[in-house]
């Protein structure tokens, strides 16, 4: 399993590359979980998209199978965009399609402001851009110091996920995973997230972009969302009946098929110029 090494962590990394060997040069496509998430969220996107992409996960810092950092070690999104571009490079990839979800697709947003030049298209799932507008992050101290990760993830599970949403087993391994990350990575990443503002920046993304969301997210209301899409030159949005914060793992089959349709379609126009 490959590992990159990165300031005060180590990243552990996925490259699956399934496309047939008369595809001479297949695109990229990189993925950013969210906090609380591994990098084994994505694994249902999988099937709409191996075809044609070659395929990179990681787990964030703090997360999954990376390391992680001593607490207090410096965190900030410029850190986390250099972890996913540091990924990237490490499987010598100069521009990718960039799919980040929740914190996930705050850093993408940052990413493409950044660093446009190394992106083909954003896709961001349940991600905000402006902070302040998100919702019930406030009581995470109390939880993990009363129940602990576990007690975390017990509560997230429910922000996730309406009951029957997603199978059993499926359930109790999400669980798990988001159990075992950082504690002191989650709550920094969060009160990071909460004063984070990137609305004035947005119109200089002129990237092809791709939104999904839940209806029904705890933290993420529809209109922040729709005020994102605004603020972008080139956006679509897509939101989905009965569905929480956890719309890329409860929803896999039909998110994947409508970033495929995305992604298709920005072939097409490319190849039409």
């Amino acid at each position: 399993m490959p590992t990159l090494s990165v300031p005060d962590c180590e990243l552990h990394y996925e490259v699956i590359d399934l496309t047939p060997p008369w595809l001479a040069a297949p695109e990229t496509i990189l993925f950013h979980h969210g906090l609380g998430a591994t990098s084994g969220s994505w694994s249902g996107w999988l099937p709409a998209l191996v075809d044609a992409f070659r395929v990179i996960t990681f787990d964030m810092r703090g997360h999954g199978r990376s390391s992680h950092p001593q607490a207090g070690a410096p965190l900030s999104f410029e850190r986390l965009v250099g972890d996913l571009l540091a990924v990237a490079d490490a499987v010598s990839v100069q521009r990718f399609h960039l799919v980040g979800e929740s914190i996930g697709g705050t850093v993408a947003l940052q990413a493409a402001i950044d660093h446009p030049a190394r992106l083909r298209t954003l896709t961001i799932s349940n991600g905000a851009h402006i902070g302040g507008s998100i919702n019930n992050l406030g009581d995470w101290q109390q939880r993990i110091d009363g129940g602990g990760m576990v007690g975390w993830s017990e509560h997230m599970m429910h922000c996730r996920f309406f009951h029957g949403a997603i199978p059993l087993h499926m359930w109790e391994w999400y669980g798990r995973e988001q159990a075992r990350v950082s504690s002191d990575v989650v709550l920094r990443a969060a009160r990071m997230l909460a004063g984070a503002d990137l609305s004035g920046r947005l119109g200089g993304v002129k990237l092809p972009v791709l939104l999904m969301h839940g209806d029904s997210s705890p933290f993420i209301p529809v209109p922040v969302m729709a005020d994102l899409k605004s603020r972008l030159a080139d956006a679509r949005l897509q939101v989905f009946a009965h569905a929480r914060h956890g719309l890329p793992f409860s929803h896999a089959r039909e998110c994947s098929r409508m970033l495929r349709a995305f992604l298709d379609d920005m072939g097409k126009r490319s190849a039409a110029q």
